[in-house]
């Protein structure tokens, strides 16, 4: 079991997120000792959720009926199963962009290197990507998508 202040570092979120969350409806089994919140695993667990679906940017109000669905039980089985497929194709397409930014970057730091050596960056203007080592080669052309 876990006070609010214990959670809130366990996390790293403000005690206001957390009253927020409780307020919403996020935590409908939380007990209360002389009216202060206690956590318990099922609530850290939902907590867990909570903060790996916002992070895929889905809406309060979403999380919210997601967990609705967990307190209806077995028959939401299937709308939980297709809510998580979705938010794993955004996770999956977010990646994807951001090894392109990676990549991006990979290069960069590369060429400003060689420009650093060369004193300039007239051979590396002048540089077609068949003829840089195929590393850096292959990030430029993923970064160039």
């Amino acid at each position: 079991m876990y006070t609010i202040g214990q959670v809130s570092k366990m996390f790293g979120l403000p005690l206001s997120t957390l009253r927020y969350y409780d307020k919403e409806g996020l935590f409908p089994d939380m007990q209360r000792s002389s009216g202060i919140r206690i956590f318990g695993e099922k609530e850290i667990e939902a907590l867990r959720v909570i903060e790996c679906l916002k992070k895929t940017g889905m809406e309060i109000k979403e999380i919210k009926e997601f967990m609705g669905w967990c307190q209806q039980g077995a028959s939401t089985y299937k709308q939980r199963r297709e809510m998580f497929l979705q938010r794993k194709k955004i996770v999956e397409s977010e990646i994807l962009r951001m090894h392109r930014v990676l990549d991006m970057i990979r290069y960069k730091c590369w060429y400003y290197e060689q420009a650093i050596l060369d004193g300039d960056e007239e051979r590396l203007r002048q540089m077609s990507p068949e003829d840089m080592p195929e590393e850096i080669r292959i990030a430029y052309e993923n970064g160039h998508r």
